[in-house]
């Protein structure tokens, strides 16, 4: 049986409705949300990729380096001081780091920068890699909610002659503001003997 050709046309034009739905709304909508999370992301490396952290602060100026041996610390102070880190301390700023999303990014002018406090940061992290590239964030002031810290990523001027401010997580500044003693490994106590003291009788001398 020949179909009418106005049913013929009916029948391809919701196929091709159809075929667009599936394109744009499910995988269109898959690919949306992928660039979506690559846009919010703020580094794309992972943990074991990073060698060392340079992180300068008002309080401290300090480099930790990845310690190379499969036992603890796995992280070491190499200035100030030369110490074992305190991996706990470190693993708190390197879950900020890696997983780390921006809640929003401002196109701004550079002779801006200093409405953020980009112009004199409280605090820049410099993230050298173990395939030699680095990177840098850089953590200006709070914003006007005092819920997010305004912060640059590799700062570079863009075509335009603006730059991107994002806004970031105020748990960088948590992490990161710390006396030098906070970075140093923990003195682990367990493993001191106790001695019994010269004034007490020894369990063999009790009556």
């Amino acid at each position: 049986m020949k179909l009418p050709r106005t049913t013929l046309i009916v029948i391809l034009l919701a196929l091709g409705l159809g075929s667009f739905v599936y394109f744009y709304e499910i995988q269109g909508a898959t690919e949306r949300e992928e660039v979506k999370e690559k846009q919010q992301q703020i580094f794309s490396f992972t943990a074991d990729d990073v060698q060392s952290l340079k992180i300068t602060t008002q309080k401290v100026n300090l480099t930790l380096e990845r310690s190379g041996q499969s036992d603890k610390p796995n992280w070491l102070i190499k200035t100030p001081i030369l110490e074992p880190a305190n991996d706990a301390v470190v693993s708190y700023l390197m879950n900020l780091l890696v997983p780390g999303k921006s809640d929003r990014s401002l196109s701004v002018p550079p002779n801006q920068k200093a409405e953020f406090g980009l112009d004199r940061p409280q605090i820049t992290i410099n993230i050298s890699l173990k395939n030699q590239k680095s990177h840098q964030l850089i953590l200006g002031k709070l914003d006007f909610n005092r819920r997010f810290l305004y912060a640059q990523v590799d700062p570079a001027i863009k075509t335009n002659g603006n730059t991107d401010v994002l806004l970031v997580s105020t748990d960088f500044e948590n992490a990161v503001n710390r006396e030098i003693s906070e970075w140093k490994q923990p003195v682990d106590n367990s493993q001191q003997k106790s001695t019994p003291s010269p004034d007490q009788p020894t369990p063999a001398e009790k009556k």
